[in-house]
């Protein structure tokens, strides 16, 4: 069994919560086409992506458009949602992150981002993380969606390290199962229950200690 070297996070939900910006953005976005979005609805746009979202929200409204109207609209979204995270300030990073980054680095681990979204530089920069990370792998970089482990094995590689060296740190489901078919184990952020096929769970960065994660996460299953 190889020692751990790499840690992997996905950004939403494990470095910083932008759910709500998103939220937001799609609420003006349907406010101009007089379509009714409650946060209720906007729970069926978690996970899907930018041209997806915007067909439940049409679907919400009963509303048809052409292909080009729908990339016109996703773009207006995606600027106003641009706008909110432009705003973002370091404040806003989850609790304990900041703090298990440090103490990670000092240990002598290299890390990596790995995120669908293609704002992540956007992001990390209004959180004063861009240094925190030894590569970004973003939406820019890859073509393959989690469940597809491509954006976990970017990240190994250019963190110079085996698969087998890395852990994924992530809060959905879909990110879980991408870590196990890169052939790596995943820490769960949140609830056993909602995330059954995570191999350890926590409720966050905060208080964590990475050798101490890594020692309950126990040896590789072989196979």
């Amino acid at each position: 069994m190889g020692k751990i070297k790499g840690l992997l996070f996905d950004l939403d939900g494990v470095i910083v919560d932008t759910a709500k910006y998103h939220y937001l953005a799609w609420k003006e976005l349907a406010d101009m086409l007089n379509i009714p979005f409650t946060e209720k609805d906007n729970e069926r746009l978690k996970g899907v992506s930018r041209m997806k979202s915007f067909e439940i929200i049409l679907e919400i409204g009963g509303l048809e458009l052409s292909e080009d109207e729908k990339e016109k609209y996703c773009g207006i979204k995606n600027e106003i949602y641009l706008e909110y995270i432009r705003k973002l300030r370091k404040e806003e990073v989850l609790p304990g992150v900041n703090v298990f980054l440090a103490d990670a680095r000092r240990k002598g681990y290299r890390m990596a981002l790995g995120s669908a979204s293609k704002n992540a530089g956007v992001i990390l920069s209004g959180l004063n993380l861009t240094e925190a990370f030894d590569a970004v792998i973003d939406g820019t970089k890859v073509k393959t969606a989690k469940p597809d482990p491509e954006v976990f094995l970017l990240g190994a590689k250019e963190l110079g390290l085996n698969r087998e060296a890395c852990i994924v740190f992530e809060d959905a489901r879909a990110g879980v199962e991408a870590a196990h078919n890169a052939g790596m184990k995943a820490v769960g952020i949140g609830t056993k229950e909602s995330l059954p096929n995570a191999d350890i769970c926590i409720p966050g960065l905060f208080g964590t200690n990475i050798e101490e994660l890594i020692r309950q996460l126990g040896p590789w299953r072989k196979g």
